[in-house]
């Protein structure tokens, strides 16, 4: 990105956009659903949002890159853990979402159901009933 990479606004919400699986670029640059973002009233930058797709794909690196290991070779009780993150982080709701997760967690689509499922009663049963 050109223009102003050393502002603090930038380096404050650098971390952010990676996380994300952003793209920052100049304002000028930006397309009609690209985010642009002002400090004190001047467009100082902007940002590419990925697709859903790759935000899963880039989630799924993400936890990988945490664990240290692939998803594949982590033992059920964690998997079930990455279950609960992804679904936290609506994993399930992009097309072939259940597919994608499985295939990264070297597992059957219905293994992830059943994780799923198990993460929704362990939810359940740690919310008291009003």
């Amino acid at each position: 990105m050109s223009g102003p990479v050393d502002h603090p606004f930038v380096a404050a919400v650098k971390p952010l956009i990676d996380a994300m699986g952003g793209e920052l670029m100049a304002p000028e640059a930006a397309e009609p659903d690209d985010v642009v973002l002002a400090w004190e009233g001047e467009d100082l930058l902007a940002v590419r949002l990925p697709q859903l797709s790759e935000s899963l794909d880039h989630i799924l690196a993400a936890l990988e890159r945490r664990h240290g290991v692939p998803l594949a070779e982590l033992d059920r009780r964690t998997k079930q853990s990455v279950v609960r993150i992804l679904e936290a982080r609506g994993a399930f709701s992009v097309r072939h979402g259940v597919e994608t997760v499985a295939s990264a967690l070297g597992v059957s689509r219905f293994t992830v159901y059943n994780y799923i499922n198990y993460v929704n009663e362990q939810r359940a049963a740690e919310t008291p009933e009003a």
